[in-house]
């Protein structure tokens, strides 16, 4: 997994990595890395010979960053232009290069753009742009460069504005961001939360992550760590000679009813898709689930479905007093349970409290926004990674708070974000996939946060490769998973 780590983190790190070397030569590395991403770049739109690049350039090591990279770029022919915001306040080393290379000072972006570097605040700052570079920030999508193609934003180790540390944008009175939008953010040594998760993200665009040096010197807990392919593969349970459907694990699914029969039939096809050896469906959907997926053993009632490793329960249940009998049932098992949907409504009046408190066995709950604030009182706000571990630490439960970057908490405060998510998955019913592919790793007795954090990587891949035929709905989601997870399976 990817670490991802706090300002204060990647402050110190650079201060031990720097009193280690002369004066100067961390930026200098920053700006290297920099300059060669926006040598390849510029190498798509007519090379970096005569290439036109604009600096952003605010006060601090930021706009030094930008500045020592330009002054690269200029020496290999680009006309560089330096827009200080501050006039009088750039970083003086970094201002004397781009000089001495062939860098100009400009008070307004040129005719003529094909590249920004946004350089305008870094890790430092606080509260959003300020007025004069939000005017900047607001015009970039309206800068050309040689060939009338819109010009390419990239941001200087973040996109300017954000909040590093949470991934929350302040928005203008019209409900703009009050920050740069980056096609391509080069992040130097670390990566920080606002790369990875909240509506900071989208922002950064591509994020690159350029080594300096810091890795020795990053020490602590990160704030949150980025599932990877390769964390999957690990996870994924593996089949051997002795395998047998038992063994392989077996997930109960107390989804759907009369009114929301296709509810069972998704979650339990998200089930199937997963590892575990049977699926026992227990609902009023019996007869639609059994018809679209034959190998399921259905009855009527959680009491009568026999035994399983794990439940997921909630999809389309309903929320009349024959739901929370089912969901009373499945919280008297003692195994791990996924609770999506309408299981997690009827916990909202606290009437179930003293049931899942005496529980020992895991609890995963899957809620959307909507669901979170009625859970919570209150919407998760800019900071998404701290609003998921109160819930997770006051459930007790493992929280996967669904979104474009799904986030992942766990009761003991570890955070986790999935990189795959595709707004190709916000149409009915794609929950109740990956509520169904998430019991099936419970089953097998992954541990909640890793069978989470499974179940939302492939299900975002899953979207991607729906999404590759067009409109997406929940049941093209469904079928996509097989080819998704064909490479795990041995």
């Amino acid at each position: 997994m990817k670490p991802v780590w706090r300002v204060a983190d990647v402050r110190a790190a650079e201060a031990g990595l720097m009193a280690t070397l002369p004066p100067g030569t961390l930026m200098k590395r920053a700006a290297a890395g920099l300059a060669r991403r926006c040598a390849l770049l510029l190498a798509d739109r007519g090379g970096v010979y005569g290439a036109r690049v604009l600096l952003l350039v605010g006060t601090g090591d930021n706009g030094g960053d930008a500045l020592y990279a330009g002054a690269l770029l200029a020496g290999r022919g680009a006309a560089v232009s330096a827009l200080p915001l501050t006039p009088g306040r750039a970083h003086a080393e970094g201002l004397a290069a781009l000089r001495a290379a062939g860098g100009r000072l400009v008070d307004a972006p040129p005719a003529t753009v094909d590249l920004v570097l946004d350089g305008i605040v870094g890790i430092g700052g606080t509260g959003g742009l300020r007025e004069a570079a939000d005017r900047l920030a607001d015009r970039l999508p309206e800068l050309t460069g040689r060939n009338g193609d819109r010009a390419t934003v990239v941001a200087v180790d973040v996109p300017s504005g954000v909040a590093v540390d949470t991934g929350g944008v302040p928005l203008s009175a019209s409900g703009r961001p009050v920050a740069v939008r980056a096609d391509v953010t080069v992040a130097f040594g670390a990566l920080k939360p606002g790369l990875v998760v909240g509506p900071a993200a989208p922002l950064a665009g591509h994020v690159e992550l350029v080594d300096i040096g810091l890795g020795p010197w990053l020490r602590g807990t990160p704030a949150l760590r980025v599932t990877e392919w390769s964390d999957v593969v690990e996870w994924w349970p593996k089949l051997g000679p002795a395998s047998e459907k038992y063994s392989r694990g077996v997930v109960g699914v107390a989804t759907g009813s009369a009114t929301y029969p296709g509810a069972a039939v998704l979650s339990v096809g998200g089930a199937l898709a997963g590892p575990t050896g049977m699926v026992r469906y227990a609902g009023s959907a019996r007869e639609e689930v059994v018809r679209r997926h034959p190998s399921v053993i259905a009855t009527g009632r959680v009491a009568d479905a026999g035994r399983v490793q794990a439940w997921v329960c909630g999809s389309g249940l309903g929320t009349g007093e024959e739901a929370a009998a089912e969901l009373r049932a499945v919280l008297a098992a003692p195994v791990p349970v996924v609770l999506d949907a309408d299981a997690l409504t009827l916990l909202v009046d606290g009437s179930l409290a003293d049931r899942l408190r005496g529980r020992d066995a895991p609890i995963v709950v899957t809620p959307h926004d909507r669901e979170f604030s009625r859970l919570c009182g209150e919407e998760p706000g800019g900071d998404r990674v701290s609003a998921v571990l109160r819930l997770a630490a006051w459930m007790n439960a493992t929280v996967l708070l669904k979104g474009d970057r799904t986030i992942i908490g766990t009761p003991d405060g570890r955070a986790y974000v999935n990189p795959t998510g595709s707004p190709a998955l916000a149409t009915g019913g794609t929950g109740d996939v990956l509520a169904g592919l998430l019991g099936s790793l419970l089953a097998t007795g992954l541990a909640p946060e890793r069978a989470a954090a499974t179940a939302a990587y492939l299900h975002g891949l899953a979207g991607r490769e729906a999404a590759r035929l067009g409109p997406v709905t929940a049941p093209d989601v469904a079928d996509a998973l097989r080819p998704v997870i064909a490479p795990l399976v041995d």
